[in-house]
């Protein structure tokens, strides 16, 4: 063995050694990502067969009864996850302890599943400026960022904003999410025939994300695809 691969042989396990941290779930060594390959491949997932409108599960990936009843404003909806432990203290963990290296970890996970969309831009689901002020950062933006990077699809932070300072979702019954938001976001841009990737972190009933996607519609988006990190299922 040459003195030159001698050297490589030594920095990589230097760097190695160096980035080696322990699974935020596990605790085992999980070399430089958050998660060991073992965590990362339990994390529940969707059925492969859902509706392609909301994401909810379906017996055949067919339109679910809800849509077919009431469709949503935006076209379509992917969701990395299931909203179940521990995906969902992975995203509590990222946006109350700001713990944002999971926002590229997550986020690399949106950018595959958008592998196949033909967005032209992504807009992230915004906050309000109080909501912006007490959490110090808006993480569907910070999930974006990745998706970005690796599609190469711009991202527009600016157009859209929360213009409504209604009460957390979470705190409200599911049938009570829509009317909390309606009228909720003001847009500044015209999107005439754009295709849009919206982004957040969790889709629960959808409301928000439909009520924006209803304000991107209203000023000219051509088809609105909502990409989440988790998609709740009902109760």
């Amino acid at each position: 063995m040459s003195i030159l691969t001698q050297s490589a042989a030594f920095i990589a396990r230097s760097c190695a050694r160096l980035l080696a941290q322990d699974c935020l779930l596990c605790a085992a060594d999980s070399r430089s990502s958050l998660l060991c390959t073992a965590c990362a491949d339990d994390l529940p997932r969707l059925p492969a067969e859902s509706c392609p409108r909301c994401a909810l599960p379906t017996p055949a990936g067919e339109v679910c009864g809800r849509c077919l009843r009431q469709a949503p404003h935006y076209d379509a909806a992917l969701a990395a996850f299931r909203y179940a432990f521990p995906v969902d203290r992975l995203i509590q963990t990222f946006k109350y302890d700001r713990r944002l290296a999971l926002a590229d970890y997550l986020g690399r996970r949106l950018a595959a599943l958008a592998a196949t969309c033909t967005a032209e831009v992504i807009v992230p689901l915004p906050l309000h400026k109080l909501r912006l002020r007490e959490r110090g950062f808006n993480q569907a933006l910070e999930l974006a960022r990745p998706v970005s990077r690796a599609r190469a699809i711009a991202i527009d932070a600016h157009s859209c904003q929360r213009v409504r300072h209604t009460p957390s979702q979470a705190a409200l019954p599911w049938r009570e999410r829509a009317a909390n938001v309606r009228g909720a976001f003001h847009c500044t841009t015209d999107f005439s025939g754009r295709r849009i990737l919206l982004v957040d972190d969790v889709m629960t009933t959808g409301a928000s994300l439909d009520e924006m996607a209803r304000t991107l519609k209203l000023h000219g988006a051509a088809h609105v695809t909502v990409l989440v990190v988790a998609r709740a299922l009902p109760p």
